[in-house]
């Protein structure tokens, strides 16, 4: 049997993790968006109040990074290309 999942396996589950933290981001005047996912890596784009806010390194490593992990727990990186 093969355990590991497929590129579009992963990219649902990432949507997936990311639609539990969009309200939080929503909430404060923001959103996120899915660039790509790539060599078990996240890249995301922040917008609205998120883009550019001083607090958005947290926002990705603790609030989004965390969160798609529990998901998918291959995932070693997200990366904002704000």
């Amino acid at each position: 049997m093969n355990a590991e999942i497929t590129h579009e396996e992963t990219v649902t589950k990432v949507l997936a993790a990311l639609e539990k933290i969009r309200p939080f981001l929503v909430n404060d005047g923001g959103d996120i968006e899915l660039v790509s996912v790539l060599d078990n890596k996240v890249l995301v784009k922040l917008h609205g109040n998120c883009n550019g806010c001083p607090m958005s390194f947290s926002t990705i490593k603790l609030g989004v990074e965390s969160t798609i992990k529990q998901y998918v727990p291959q995932i070693i990186e997200v990366i904002s290309i704000n």
